[in-house]
């Protein structure tokens, strides 16, 4: 019972709605779908500011979708008190002169379910990314427009897998920076939850049944070096599932024009979701410098 239990806390979607709309902010939107290489049907939000300069938006997984996070429903204990609603960073970015795509992952939201029905942290999502990438890239709106993207924690990995893709998006000379928001390798997951034990390694088995791939052993790590454009890496340095050395890793591997963000905040993962939220010119400042 408890195997199956923390299985699917990490590796089931679902468990995140879209709580929230443009319309509280008084933004201008249209409801959007657009599929992946591999068929399944992706939902989001293309919310219009200037036609120049697009930012797509990669949340991260399991406990949020496309609107951020919110408590109700998840029980105890919650990854944060209160909403976390990612529509007011993108407000500021679209007063910044910004349109910004925001969709929810395969499995999340009002996303369809994937060819593989679990969340695997990166390796099937990052045919999502590249699928947003995509739409834009070829949206008669927007398809001369410069890319950033907003990459967050299973976004970020996600993203990274992508660069690192035969044809994926290093190939693409629209994409100008990237921000990438507290990447995680499964393994620092795991052993931050105390799970690198008995019961932890069970649960991984029964992940990779479900998953039909070995969490322990794909990584985004190597496609680092394949990242093409100027990249801002942050990090909350007191987050309760930081490896240290796994994100120096990232930025040492990072072979662009790089910045490395160390934020002090307190000692919880979504104090890094919840401040850039509510302090966006800090961490979004970043897209105005590479896209002109």
């Amino acid at each position: 019972m408890i195997i199956n239990y923390l299985s699917n806390s990490i590796v089931k979607g679902g468990q995140a709605p879209v709580f929230d709309d443009p319309k509280n902010y008084g933004l201008e939107y249209e409801d959007v779908t657009f599929a992946a290489e591999d068929g399944v049907t992706l939902s989001g939000w293309l919310i219009k500011g200037g036609q120049d300069k697009v930012i797509i938006q990669s949340h991260y997984g399991v406990q949020s979708s496309r609107s951020g996070y919110t408590p109700e429903g998840k029980g105890r204990p919650r990854m944060w008190h209160e909403n976390i609603p990612f529509l007011k960073h993108v407000k500021y970015l679209v007063d910044q002169g910004y349109s910004v795509l925001l969709y929810d992952f395969r499995n999340h939201g009002d996303s369809g379910t994937g060819t593989c029905p679990w969340v695997t942290w990166g390796p099937e999502e990052h045919k999502d990314v590249l699928a947003a990438v995509d739409y834009i890239s070829n949206h008669p709106d927007y398809q001369a427009s410069q890319i950033g993207l907003l990459s967050i924690c299973m976004g970020a990995a996600s993203s990274t897998y992508a660069f690192g893709r035969e044809n994926g998006l290093s190939d693409n000379e629209n994409i100008k920076a990237m921000i990438a928001i507290q990447p995680l390798r499964y393994p620092d997951f795991i052993k931050a939850l105390g799970l690198d034990n008995f019961i932890g390694r069970r649960v991984t088995k029964r992940n990779n049944e479900k998953t039909e791939m070995d969490l322990n052993e794909v990584s985004f790590m190597p496609d680092v070096r394949s990242i093409n454009v100027p990249t801002l890496l942050v990090q909350n340095s007191n987050d309760e599932y930081l490896n240290r050395q796994s994100i120096e890793e990232y930025y040492d591997a990072l072979e662009v024009e790089k910045e490395m963000l160390w934020l002090d905040l307190g000692k919880k993962r979504a104090a890094g979701y919840h401040y850039l939220t509510n302090n966006p010119e800090e961490i979004l400042g970043f897209f105005n410098k590479h896209l002109d």
